[in-house]
């Protein structure tokens, strides 16, 4: 056999191999309640239930546009801050479809995501339901031939957003990048409840949305209840809301007068003349619209208030990965003698490195004299 013909031949017998070598793999993830998902492959056309879980995607993946068929317009309303970095990024994202307001499952379309045709659809745990047994969503979604995952960083953040990251990564083919992230996030929680053992647990209140409504909602259990108690604080809200939400009295404040009173902001919140801070919002229109807030004369005689002990945080914290810097900053106001030494701007730099769109812009703000962190 002549040379040429000999490597005819190796090339040959090599094609097979070398196609095998290409085929994708199934892919497996456990989602957050339990459910094992199995893909032929990797997703790359996902409907996001909620649009504002395109911020965890933002953590693991350069380009999570791309991955989109379709999601909840809830991104847009909630987020505008966020969503104007991923279009100035990212101009697709105005052309991805819509399949409901994100809110509810009433809201959601399941005509219009079946019709999408997606490799997976994701779900939070609130559109997921409780898995009420025949006809639910997942059950629908799934009877259409799509397989759905479940994953969750708003109602059980602390438990929720590790299993929810790990499956992600798994099912969009991203793993290590999510490893990666994972060990970031519980490295920053761990370096937290480190710090905190021994040490007392001050008397907080959350006023969520502060100054864009009527005062004033706050967390019960969940959500923000959850990064107050790791950062070492006491949400007294906790113990007089049955639900993760609801309306406190400002009788009711003023007569329980927390140690520590913290407001939440957005971008969605200067319309109304409320705490504006956000992705792209300067620290003195955070300042100025904080002031404004505290200068109302019932939060003003809170003994919180007139010992600088009064602080704002972005309320977008919640709903994404990122809370793990909320969690620090918090205790860093909390205990401020344990954390002198660490510095909340340093972790949200480190988080900016994992992100796909930039993290700067105030994202909390101090009362008075108070420092506010960098």
């Amino acid at each position: 056999m002549t040379i040429s013909r000999r490597s005819l031949l190796l090339g040959a017998l090599a094609l097979p191999a070398a196609a095998g070598a290409q085929q994708p793999q199934p892919v497996t993830a456990i989602d957050v309640l339990g459910r094992r998902v199995t893909l032929p492959r990797p997703a790359s056309r996902i409907v996001l239930g909620q649009g504002r879980q395109l911020n965890a995607l933002g953590f693991i993946h350069p380009d999570p546009i791309s991955l989109l068929a379709g999601w909840g317009s809830d991104h847009k309303r909630q987020s505008s801050d966020a969503y104007e970095r991923y279009r100035a990024r990212f101009p697709a994202i105005d052309s991805i479809p819509l399949v409901g307001d994100g809110a509810t499952v009433g809201g959601f379309s399941l005509e219009q995501a079946v019709a999408l045709s997606p490799d997976l659809v994701v779900l939070s745990r609130s559109l997921a339901g409780a898995r009420r047994g025949p006809g639910d969503l997942v059950e629908r979604l799934e009877a259409a031939g799509i397989p759905v995952a479940v994953v969750d960083f708003y109602l059980k953040p602390l438990s929720d957003t590790v299993p929810s990251l790990r499956a992600l990564g798994r099912l969009i083919g991203r793993e290590d990048e999510a490893e990666r992230f994972i060990a970031f996030y519980e490295q920053g929680l761990n370096r937290v409840n480190a710090r905190l053992r021994g040490a007392s647990h001050p008397a907080v209140f959350l006023h969520a949305h502060a100054g864009g409504f009527a005062c004033c909602m706050s967390p019960g259990k969940g959500t923000f209840d959850d990064f107050i108690t790791a950062a070492g604080g006491r949400n007294i809200a906790a113990a007089m809301l049955p639900g993760e939400t609801g309306q406190i009295s400002l009788e009711t404040l003023i007569n329980t007068d927390p140690d520590v009173y913290i407001a939440t902001g957005g971008a969605h919140l200067a319309k109304n003349g409320g705490l504006v801070l956000g992705l792209g919002v300067g620290e003195q229109d955070a300042a100025a619209s904080f002031a404004r807030l505290l200068s109302d004369p019932g939060l003003a005689v809170l003994s919180a208030v007139r010992n600088s002990r009064a602080f704002g945080l972005w309320h977008l914290f919640n709903d994404t990965p990122m809370h793990v810097v909320a969690v620090e900053r918090l205790a860093k106001w909390l205990h401020p003698e344990r954390f002198a030494d660490i510095e909340p701007a340093a972790t949200l730099a480190e988080a900016s490195r994992f992100s796909a769109i930039p993290l700067d812009g105030a994202l909390w703000v101090a009362a008075g004299n108070a420092p506010a962190g960098k």
